[in-house]
Formats: structure tokens, sequence, C-alpha cells
């Protein structure tokens, strides 16, 4: 409107065919975008340290969801003065790589965390009594428990992991049903699930991913399995895993069963599995608790 005002308090009557000071939108100049060019960037890139660091996670911590895992890892490593490096940009984050998302309400022994350090100061960390350092900031039920350097150039946790090791403790259920229904399921040439994937439901056949399921031990007032469940191309959750064994071996609310992750593998070219800390290339040694 102020346009249309200037014109006519000027006399003006022939169309606007120009721009007046302070209308419209000003022309943007070209930004060089990051402040290190691509060389440097490459350079830093090359000199970078990556730690994965293992962490078990046991009692009411259980309850944390996994984004409340990565607040509470961000906060310890700032409290420990960890040189963590930060992407680039207008609102920089640690660089943090977890492995396979634990769900709310599960235990675990064998977690696992990739962080990259400032080049400039991580290249003489001494990484003796790290892990003490580590457990000291993080609160009661999560404890680190080791810390290796790894090649940069591995695949990330996500991609590597092939498979993990639960152990399940089911309720109100005997010996002989639950070896019944696991040797049906075992003896099956497909386990039918329903999934919601973007917003659609699909059907997958998980029985390629069940590598292996045992009963270990009978409970007071249950029974302990054992299962090797897959995580290529998407993992198996073990509530998917009970709901198609007939009869399921837990219901929601009912006989919920508490289960813990043991272990998380990797599968190398030669078939063999080893957890994510011994296959880290160029890798330390792992550092114990001190």
């Amino acid at each position: 409107m102020h346009r249309l005002r200037d014109r006519t308090r000027g006399g003006i009557s022939h169309a606007a065919c120009g721009r007046k000071p302070g209308n419209g939108r000003r022309p943007v100049r070209w930004r060089s975008g990051s402040r290190h060019t691509a060389d440097q960037q490459a350079d830093r890139s090359r000199w970078l340290v990556r730690l994965r660091i293992a962490f078990s996670k046991h009692g009411k911590i259980r309850f944390t969801s996994h984004r409340d895992v990565a607040r509470i890892w961000e906060r310890a490593l700032r409290r420990t003065n960890l040189p963590v490096a930060y992407s680039e940009g207008f609102t920089p984050r640690p660089k943090l790589s977890f492995g396979l998302a634990l769900s709310t309400g599960h235990e675990s022994e064998g977690e696992y965390l990739d962080v990259d350090l400032d080049p400039e100061q991580g290249a003489d960390l001494d990484l003796a009594g790290l892990t003490t350092h580590l457990s000291a900031q993080l609160p009661v039920g999560m404890t680190a428990t080791g810390v290796v350097v790894v090649d940069r150039r591995m695949p990330s946790l996500q991609q590597a992991v092939t498979s993990c090791t639960w152990q399940i403790d089911v309720r109100n259920v005997d010996e002989s049903t639950a070896q019944a229904a696991i040797d049906a399921a075992l003896a099956a040439d497909e386990l039918m699930i329903t999934r919601e994937r973007k917003g659609k439901e699909v059907t997958d056949d998980i029985r390629p991913l069940v590598f292996g399921l045992t009963v270990d031990q009978p409970l007071e007032n249950g029974v302990r399995l054992i299962a090797e469940l897959g995580t290529q191309p998407r993992a198996v959750r073990v509530t998917e895993l009970l709901s198609v064994l007939d009869p399921p071996l837990a219901e929601p609310l009912l006989n919920e069963p508490r289960v813990l992750r043991v272990h998380q593998w990797i599968t190398t070219d030669d078939g063999e599995r080893h957890d994510p800390m011994s296959v880290a290339a160029a890798a330390s040694a792992p550092v114990g608790v001190a």
C-alpha cells in the first residue's frame, strides 16, 4: 500500500515500472557456505578420532526411551569434558551414533555408542580410566563397560549388526507348554506377522530371521527363553516373536515378559560372529573399568 500512496502523493499517473527503495525483496548475496573449504573438511575428517563405547542398562532406567538415552549420553560426555566433535550449521549437535534402538522396558548388557572426537584435541586423549569417569556421570542402572578406538571407515553400528541374542523371562507358562510352542515355530515354513509401515499394514515372514530359540531354564513362575533374532533388513522384536508362537507366550499387561539383550553380533565375511567391540579395525584393546 505504501507504494500506491507514494505514487498518489507525487501525482504520478503512469504505471509503475521500477522499484522504490524499501519496496519488495532485496537481492540476496550468494554465501560461500561452510567456513571450511572442501579440502579442509576432508583433512579434518581424515584425522577425526572415533570411540566406541559399550554400556549396560538395568533396573528402572529400562523405562527410558531411546531419545532419553541419547540425552543422557550427551550430558555425560559434556560433564566428562570429552572433546566431542560437533556438526556444522546453525544448530551444532554432538556427533554421536547409536546402535540398534532398545525397546522401552527392555534391559541390556550390550549397548553401543560411537562418538567422534575433535581432531585438534582428541588425538592425544588418554583412555585410561575413561569408563570409570563416564559411569560416574551416568544415572543409576547405566554403566560404561568398555571403550575402544575404531576405524572411521567401518560401517555404522546399525548397518553392521546382523543379529541379537535375547534372554526372555516369560511368566505363567510351564516348561512343556513353552517347548511345544517353540518346536512348532521352528518346524514351520513361515511365521507371518502384521506390521505397520508408512501408515499401512503389511505382512512379513519373520521365520528366516529366527536363528535360534530354546528353553534355557524353568523359573519359579515361568520359563526363561534364549532367542537369537536377525536385524537385517528389519529387526525382529521380541514381542513379535512371542506373538506368533502357538499358543502365544506373552500378552501385554497380563504376563509381560522381562527382556534382556545379552549380545549384539556382527557377522564377518568368514561367517563368524563377533561383538562390535572386537571387530573394531585399527582398535586398541578395550579399556576396562579402572
